[in-house]
């Protein structure tokens, strides 16, 4: 790593920012006392020149007759390593230049812009330090754009909506984008190049979704406060990373892993933190067999939570989620929320003798706050349920906000806006001083800051398996690795093996949902089905959700296109085996991959495969399970059937 600085004042500048291999160039411009920046990939453009700047609540724009006063360079080279995930070290390599900006005229106000560049990525931010007359602002509106073409094509799911980010992906050029959208927004230019639009080190800020604005750029749409502000701030502030994740291909997108890279390492020790794989007293009350509110149906008591930990370690599966456990339940749960109480349990329901016989067991379980989005009265218990759950040994909990909108200080709030991105870092920190791991549903979206608080391991954030049964189709899983799994791990609850049950008919093979515990990652992944299916009905294909991982030292995307089919290889943290996956949309297709990337030796290799006639509609059940020895020369021919795909194990002999 070097540094080095320039001191001068200048009007007009033009810079250009090279990542460390040359291909990707950051243009930054100071023209008419107007801030923009550009960037390419070989000299392609892959942003044409977009503007950047504040609107703040009783000031001047922030972002016009600005002048440079210095500059700072560095180059930056490491490698990160983390502690679970997909890949155990990812590179951390880049340019930096850092503009110190001052506005030439009263009220004189100064920021910084600081680029880093990447070789697969352009990410900047705003450094704003306390300013001679104010010390706060409230931001009106964010001016960064993203000048993509318009002719190019988008994969994105509306923002500002009911269900949050529970929506199927849509493809449309950028100039059809009518509405707002999330990001990660997934781009493909005229020029063939494919990029992700996304935020990075998300912290007491609006989360950014994107929108069209009167220039036909791509701008920045911060979500809102209920006072139609952006954010309150105090100064010093920055804000998150803007980040351009750029690729050549679509499986290349797939293995951008910088927005780990632009959070900061853990300042406490996180060694506690171990990845789950669990099964759950859940689906049972999805398909009616029981229920989340007490009675005679009632899922969570005392002894079918003893049986679930009996079946648990008969299965060889280390945790139970139990949820519906506590008062709160009754009647019209998505109304009645404020109620909820999150250390009184049900009367059928006895915590400590359960989690005194899960750990007899070795068995974790896995708590469950569903707050509803009523976060007055979550925050109200907060500490006592967490302390609760605490003095119980209970070290992970599930977290939902099945609101439209969150209730906070009396006001309903968008659960992507400042106050809920506030709220959910407050549980993260909360639980990590209690050594809990969390899974967050409906979820503000991944932007790395797993990397600084490892004891979130899970998210949901998108449409996952409960929405089975006629509300997503074979081509949706389909999209998330380009799209949603660009932010970081999906409790997507996979390993439905009951496909054809009439409450809720899965539109996918049984060889496929094998293949989600490799395509969709997870830090905390479920056995979503119930216990006896597993045991009675499918025990051969169960030993591949029995042994798949939950944490990697190794990803490598094979082959994929978006919305179509995708494939990938893991190498498991604490091994030499490998695992594969690959999904499918509703066409069928023939795959060849190369196993050269295997050490040399043999391998024992379990492939568990649509057979010839699988049909995700017509033979859901049909599935071929081989046993063969492999090594580096050879490459496998693999068949997806309709809405199908494929597991692999290959365990190093």
């Amino acid at each position: 790593m070097f540094k080095w600085a320039n001191f001068f004042v200048r009007e007009e500048v033009e810079r250009d920012i090279l990542s460390p291999n040359g291909q990707i160039k950051c243009h930054f411009s100071l023209n008419g006392g107007k801030i923009s920046y550009a960037v390419f990939k070989n000299d392609k453009p892959i942003l044409s020149p977009s503007k950047l700047g504040f609107l703040i609540c009783g000031e001047e724009p922030l972002g016009e007759n600005l002048k440079l006063i210095r500059s700072e360079h560095r180059k930056h080279t490491e490698d990160i390593e983390l502690p679970w995930g997909e890949d155990r070290y990812i590179p951390n390599n880049y340019t930096e230049t850092a503009f110190y900006l001052a506005e030439k005229r009263p009220p004189n106000r100064i920021f910084t812009l600081r680029f880093r560049v990447f070789d697969n990525g352009v990410a900047f931010r705003y450094e704003i330090p306390p300013q001679p007359k104010f010390s706060q602002i409230t931001i009106k509106d964010e001016l960064t754009e993203f000048n993509v073409d318009l002719n190019s094509i988008a994969w994105h799911i509306p923002a500002y909506q009911p269900d949050r980010y529970e929506y199927n992906y849509e493809k449309t050029t950028v100039y059809d984008l009518a509405h707002p959208v999330h990001t990660p927004l997934t781009v493909r230019t005229p020029n063939g190049y494919y990029l992700s639009i996304h935020e990075a080190a998300l912290y007491n800020y609006g989360s950014m979704t994107i929108k069209l604005n009167p220039r036909q750029a791509l701008q920045s749409d911060i979500t809102p406060l209920s006072d139609f502000t952006k954010a309150h701030v105090l100064l010093p502030f920055q804000t998150p990373w803007r980040l351009i994740m750029v690729a050549s291909s679509a499986i290349e997108l797939t293995t951008n892993r910088l927005i780990y890279a632009l959070n900061d390492p853990p300042e406490q020790d996180f060694s506690w933190v171990k990845t789950l794989k669990f099964i759950g007293i859940w689906w049972a009350m999805y398909v009616g067999e029981w229920t989340w509110a007490p009675g005679e149906r009632h899922g969570a008591t005392t002894d079918h939570a003893k049986e679930y930990i009996d079946a648990a370690v008969r299965l060889g599966i280390s945790g139970l989620l139990i949820e519906g456990w506590n008062e709160g339940w009754e009647g019209n749960w998505l109304e009645n929320g404020i109620h909820n109480k999150f250390t009184i349990t049900t009367s059928d329901f006895d915590l400590p003798a359960v989690t005194r016989y899960a750990k007899s067991k070795n068995i974790e379980i896995v708590g469950h706050h569903e707050t509803v989005g009523f976060i007055d009265n979550y925050e109200s218990q907060l500490e006592a349920a967490y302390n609760y759950y605490a003095a119980n040994n209970i070290h992970y909990i599930k977290t939902g906000y099945a609101g439209s909108m969150m209730l906070i200080n009396g006001r309903r709030e968008y659960h992507h806006s400042q106050l809920g991105v506030n709220h959910y870092q407050k549980t993260v920190e909360l639980a990590a001083k209690k050594h809990i791991c969390l899974d967050i549903h409906e979820p503000i979206k991944g932007t790395g800051i797993e990397r600084t608080w490892p004891n979130l391991l899970s998210r949901e954030g998108a449409r996952g398996q409960e929405y089975e049964g006629g509300a997503i189709s074979p081509s949706h899983a389909c999209f998330l690795p380009y799209t949603r799994l660009l932010s970081g791990g999906m409790d997507y609850t996979p390993g439905i093996l009951d496909l054809t049950n009439s409450v809720k008919r899965m539109s996918t093979t049984l060889a496929r949902q094998l293949a989600y515990f490799v395509t969709i990652y997870s830090g905390m992944q479920m056995a979503a089905d119930r216990p006896y299916i597993y045991e009675d009905r499918f025990p051969k294909e169960f030993e591949f959700i029995r042994t798949v991982p939950t944490n990697f030292s190794k990803t490598l995307p094979l082959a994929g296109e978006i919305g179509e089919y995708y494939i990938v290889a893991r190498r498991d943290h604490d091994s030499r085996d490998w695992y594969l996956g690959g999904i499918t949309n509703e066409s069928s297709r023939r795959v060849y991959i190369r196993l050269d990337f295997l050490d040399d030796g043999v391998y024992a290799a379990d492939l568990y495969c649509d057979s010839d006639d699988a049909h995700y509609r017509e033979n859901p059940f049909g599935i071929s399970i081989t046993h063969k020895k492999v090594g580096r020369s050879d490459t496998l021919d693999l068949y997806l059937a309709p809405g199908g795909g494929f597991a692999i194990r290959l365990q190093r002999l």
